[in-house]
């Protein structure tokens, strides 16, 4: 139920909730290519020392406040300003917990956040045998921009990526309900 969950910012506290929803979806093997799991340490450095100009959104049980989710989107890169206006996003839901609207719900609000840090793009990759992943994606405006032949190579077999991208500014508004537009970042 999509109303027994809030969407709010990180905390470095979040940690271990985060590598609980995280490792599993590593251990799957088949939704993500990264390929090793992480400590809640690891974590929670990562956390700590989150980007200011990224975005991280978990979704937290109402009841007990466990991590049913989280997105991370942060700069596309660091050593040009060339693409200060782009962002790279990454979702993860629990395993036990997809099809419940949880991930519909942190894109509205990592979105909304995006826009008012002066994001005017966001884009990813998804990995091509993740279908139900591009299609949560492509049903949040994203659309396919090409496909990276051999790109992941996971569990010793190589695995294609999707390409997509989505421009933010159709039917966002920033925080103070101004639409997004081209913002000056950096």
């Amino acid at each position: 139920d999509t109303d027994s969950f809030l969407i709010r910012d990180v905390q470095p506290s979040d940690a271990e909730g985060i590598v609980g929803v995280l490792n599993p979806i590593i251990e799957a093997g088949i939704y993500t290519v990264f390929d090793a799991p992480f400590s809640v340490e690891a974590e929670r450095a990562y956390i700590a020392n989150f980007p200011a100009r990224g975005v991280w959104k978990v979704a937290a049980r109402g009841a007990d406040h466990r991590i049913l989710g989280f997105q991370v989107l942060e700069p596309f890169a660091t050593y040009t300003k060339a693409f200060d206006h782009v962002g790279t996003i990454g979702t993860y839901v629990d395993l036990t917990m997809r099809r419940q609207g949880i991930a519909r719900r942190l894109f509205e609000a990592s979105l909304s956040a995006a826009c008012s840090k002066g994001y005017e793009k966001l884009f990813t990759f998804v990995r091509s045998d993740n279908p139900d992943a591009l299609a949560t994606y492509v049903a949040n405006g994203f659309h396919v921009i090409g496909i990276a032949a051999r790109h992941a190579r996971v569990g010793g077999r190589y695995v294609d990526e999707v390409l997509i991208e989505r421009p933010l500014g159709e039917g966002l508004s920033n925080p103070t309900g101004q639409p997004c537009r081209s913002a000056s970042v950096g």
